[in-house]
């Protein structure tokens, strides 16, 4: 199949690891974290990190959307969601994150009439279907899925549909790497950028990693290939003594991304003066919220939720996770209190969560380091 099997070559991997073998400094432990969940997953799924020499360890970053969103704003939807006149609309995995007393498939098993969609588009069917309810989509994700949120907004304007509203959570890529540069507590050699929210934002935006920081990037896609070339790449600017954005996953991201996306992010969208991320605190500029032209479609306008700030559970280390401080397995709930069925952390929920990957693909992984 074309642009899958190709991507999945074993000789290929075979001979992108030998090269980062002879890339590898023996005396130096490199530290390259890779920002999308999706390569979390990929990693796992394939066992990538076998693959490469010992010295070289991967570490996991802030790109999970699920993973970043806090109780409080859990807590918010589960408001609006147990209304009455409210059918309330998410994204599978969001029926599962914990707010401070449920989730919001526990409000779905005690009435409230909360239904999965797959696209923002779905929700907008059921307002149209529905023109006595109000029908809220829960919106969440980097500026991979902000488009598709926006341009349902355009439509549901453009249809005159007025019982349709967004819950915005969307954030933004630039401002958490910001803020994970600052921390005192974590070294890095280099980044594997996200490839999904590059196809929108393209490859530009993170030039400030070398530019300001003097770590290097590499865009990357998600196949196995795509990451072992990506590591491969990223070493070899280290071993060169370079330093910049380098794009692997050209086929899918144009350098200055997807100019159309852009203007409708524009359009109906602008930057929080601050916005709070699960377990990293409030960050500046980091979220987006829908400009006073679509307020009319705004549910934090249309609904009066709590927005109190809930502290994370204590046992939960999923602001450690993101930061790539600690590895999922090193958290005490992990796999005993915290599973995917019954998660403590967003991270255990999401199909892109590390804790979530390492639970599916990487407990003999687990064993393994214990034991060492």
């Amino acid at each position: 199949m074309r642009f899958v099997s190709e991507f999945r070559n074993p000789e290929l991997g075979r001979a992108l690891a030998h090269q980062i073998r002879e890339l590898a400094d023996p005396g130096h432990h490199y530290k390259v974290m890779e920002v999308c969940g999706g390569h979390t997953h990929s990693i796992y799924k394939y066992g990538l990190e076998d693959l490469l020499p010992d010295n070289v360890e991967l570490v996991h970053g802030p790109g999970c959307p699920v993973c970043v969103i806090p109780m409080g704003r859990v807590d918010d939807a589960l408001d609006i969601a147990r209304r009455p006149e409210v059918i309330f609309t998410c994204f599978g995995d969001m029926m599962r994150v914990p707010g401070s007393d449920a989730t919001l498939l526990h409000a779905k098993a005690e009435g409230a009439d909360v239904r999965m969609v797959y696209s923002p588009l779905d929700a907008l069917r059921l307002a149209r279907e529905n023109p006595d309810r109000q029908v809220v989509f829960f919106a969440v994700g980097f500026e991979t899925t902000a488009p598709s949120t926006a341009l349902t907004m355009i439509r549901a304007r453009a249809e005159g549909i007025t019982n349709f509203s967004v819950f915005c959570n969307h954030v933004t890529i630039v401002p958490p790497l910001r803020a994970l540069m600052e921390s005192p507590d974590l070294r890095l050699d280099g980044f594997l950028g996200p490839g999904h929210v590059s196809t929108v934002v393209g490859a530009r935006p993170f030039g400030f990693l070398p530019a300001d920081y003097k770590k290097p990037v590499v865009i990357s896609g998600f196949e196995p290939t795509d990451v072992m070339q990506s590591v491969c790449m990223l070493l070899t600017q280290l071993a060169e003594g370079r330093c910049e954005v380098e794009n692997q996953y050209t086929r899918v991201v144009p350098w200055e991304g997807n100019p159309n996306a852009m203007r409708v992010l524009a359009e109906v969208f602008a930057l929080r003066p601050h916005f709070e991320w699960r377990g990293l605190g409030f960050i500046s500029q980091s979220g987006l919220a829908i400009r006073d032209d679509y307020a009319d479609q705004d549910a934090e306008q249309r609904f009066t939720v709590p927005g109190v700030r809930v502290a994370d559970p204590k046992a939960c280390q999923c602001g450690e996770v993101l930061k790539g401080v600690i590895k999922p397995y090193e958290c005490k709930v992990f796999g005993s209190a915290c599973t995917p069925e019954t998660p403590i952390g967003t991270c255990m929920v999401s199909s892109e969560g590390a804790c979530a990957a390492y639970y599916n693909f990487g407990r003999f992984n687990r064993e393994k380091q214990l034991v060492s």
